[in-house]
């Protein structure tokens, strides 16, 4: 047969029987058939795509999915194997051995896994998947956005894929609810958003996290950042510094924090807050809670300013934030300035000074009877340092600045930047290049980071030195 599949043996009734029925129920009503993803070279005909598709939807007809998911992925595979190899030779289509690998794969994929967009999923090269509807299907690789050759069959597919996610972490969108944050199994961030607020149809954003969390030197590899930048962030971190993050959408806050945890000492007990638990800390004592939406009569919401408020009596040493987006600032401010030095919290801004800004604005929202003095002095109390971050026109992101808050003068929360990133040029491929740079400023809590026992070299903050 010369690798071609005309003929096939029985299937082995081994997983078969808890599998397959001669009268299991229908699928098609609750798996739509994955529909082919744009041909690759030297495709097949219309009439073997049209096949493939019938086949598709036959056997999962054929299926028993209550028992299949009682049953291993990879143990059902053989079997699931075997039963496309004899539709194939019923319908006597031939097709490649490879070509018979890929079509199991896809009825894997339907049955186990998230459908059409699990091969996205699988391949490391893809930060993030964004999804326009049962039709277009959007990658971002390597800082750049272009589109993938898969698409769903219909919108009740889309939507069915859609609630396999959220159900997964016990939400759920409907049009009473019709957005939703959620996470996948391997941590990795989903938002949705559906009908009517969707217009054209479900809108899904993936962002995908490395299983292995980048580190600083990592970072400064990839361009993000420079060893004495590094230097300085990593001693903060070890000695309790507070900070924050700054930046704007996708520009890489997250892995920021996560690369930063690293220098959190093991003994210290660590609390996170995140509306989608993502954060991929590798300490040993890491307690995690996660934010809870209203049910569906609009009750038994839990948002962050609970969880702070809730953290501080479970004895944290440290509490991070995963993103710091309303009123909850107050209260994370409360707990940075009362003992629990070293937290870390993100925030959406684009410069040190817009970060303070925003801080000042989300405590006014916790509605308190604060003066605006009062408000600032409290954030120049609590916070010392702030790494700007930005995803610049090419896809690249940098650290773009790291200041330090100083104290007050007056009303003004007084702030001093110690590196910065200056853009150059740009070249006909739309590259960035640029250089970072100390302003010799030295940081005022140099002193307690030599009082811990850490000295970085005067040459790290001498604007004349390559960096």
């Amino acid at each position: 047969m010369a690798g071609r599949f005309s003929a096939q043996r029985a299937p082995s009734p081994s997983v078969l029987q808890v599998v397959a029925t001669q009268d299991a129920p229908s699928l098609s009503a609750s798996v739509a058939p994955p529909v082919e993803a744009s041909p690759p070279p030297g495709a097949q005909s219309q009439r073997l795509l049209d096949a493939k598709v019938r086949l598709h939807h036959q056997l999962l007809e054929d299926l028993n999915l209550s028992a299949m998911h009682r049953v291993k992925a990879e143990e059902a595979r053989p079997q699931i194997h075997d039963m496309v190899a004899e539709y194939i030779a019923k319908e006597r289509i031939a097709l490649t051995a490879q070509e018979l690998t890929d079509f199991v794969s896809e009825i894997m994929d339907e049955i186990a896994g998230l459908g059409p967009i699990e091969p996205l999923l699988k391949d490391p090269t893809i930060s993030d998947i964004l999804i326009n509807g049962h039709e277009c299907v959007f990658v971002e690789r390597r800082g750049v956005l272009e589109p993938a050759p898969v698409r769903f069959r219909d919108e009740a597919h889309l939507l069915r894929i859609v609630n396999r996610i959220v159900s997964g972490v016990g939400r759920r969108v409907d049009e009473s609810q019709p957005m939703c944050d959620a996470r996948l199994p391997d941590g990795s961030r989903v938002n949705v958003a559906i009908r009517p607020i969707a217009i054209d149809g479900p809108l899904v954003s993936i962002r995908k996290f490395s299983k292995r969390p980048l580190s600083l030197d990592r970072l400064i590899e990839v361009g993000a950042l420079t060893r004495p930048m590094a230097d300085l962030l990593a001693a903060a971190v070890a000695s309790r510094i507070t900070l924050i993050v700054s930046g704007g959408t996708g520009s890489g806050k997250t892995t920021m924090l996560n690369a930063l945890s690293s220098f959190i000492s093991d003994k210290e007990r660590l609390i996170t807050i995140e509306d989608a638990a993502e954060l991929q800390l590798q300490q040993r004592h890491v307690a995690r809670m996660e934010t809870r939406p209203p049910n569906i009569e609009g009750k038994g919401e839990i948002r962050q300013r609970e969880l702070v408020k809730n953290a501080l009596r479970m004895r944290p040493e440290r509490i991070i934030l995963g993103e710091c987006r309303g009123e909850e600032a107050f209260d994370m401010l409360q707990a940075m300035n009362t003992g629990h030095e070293g937290s870390m919290a993100t925030i959406h801004a684009n410069s040190p000074r817009e970060a303070v800004s925003r801080l000042e604005q989300m405590i006014g929202m916790a509605g308190l009877p604060m003066s605006q003095q009062s408000i600032r002095a409290q954030i120049a109390a609590a916070i010392r340092m702030v790494v700007q971050l930005q995803r610049l026109s090419d896809g690249s992101r940098r650290v773009t600045s790291i200041a330090e808050i100083t104290g007050m003068e007056g009303d003004v929360v007084q702030m001093q930047e110690i590196f910065r990133f200056v853009r150059q040029r740009t070249d006909e491929d739309g590259k960035i290049h640029g250089a970072y740079s100390a302003t010799g400023a030295r940081p005022r809590f140099l002193q307690d980071l030599v009082a811990k026992g850490m000295v970085l070299p005067p040459s790290h903050f001498d604007p004349s030195m390559p960096m």
